[in-house]
């Protein structure tokens, strides 16, 4: 993983865990804010954006909780987080991403990507 650099982002959401783990879960649910379209055949997920494809294992999942994903292109043990936190206090909900750059890739570009991603979830969710 030296080859990697790990960054994590959290977003803020007014929806129930169950709801946004459905979003965050399912080939549908992904399929209205994370890529254009996306299929799965048991742990294998393909993501379609455009003329992209990508392919994914889903490594592991926690109902209501967590989802990850490990991309079959990466050579090292690289994945993809998203995980759903619930203050014990407020009930405030909020979207842990857990995500790895190449190095010498834009750190900013990559941000960039997932604040827009989660902007759609949020505009799906009617979650401002």
């Amino acid at each position: 993983m030296q080859n990697y650099t790990k960054y994590e982002l959290e977003y803020p959401f007014h929806a129930s865990p169950q709801l946004l783990y459905q979003y965050i879960s399912t080939p549908s649910g992904l399929s209205e804010w994370f890529a254009d379209n996306v299929n799965s055949r048991g742990e294998l997920y393909t993501f379609i954006w455009e003329d992209t494809q990508e392919q994914a294992h889903l490594i592991r999942k926690r109902v209501d909780e967590l989802v990850k994903f490990r991309w079959l292109h990466h050579t090292d043990e690289c994945f993809f987080e998203m995980r759903i936190m619930v203050d014990e206090l407020t009930q405030d909900v909020s979207l842990l991403i857990t995500d790895f750059i190449r190095n010498g890739e834009n750190l900013e570009e990559a941000k960039l990507f997932w604040n827009n991603q989660i902007t759609d979830l949020k505009h799906v969710l009617g979650s401002y």
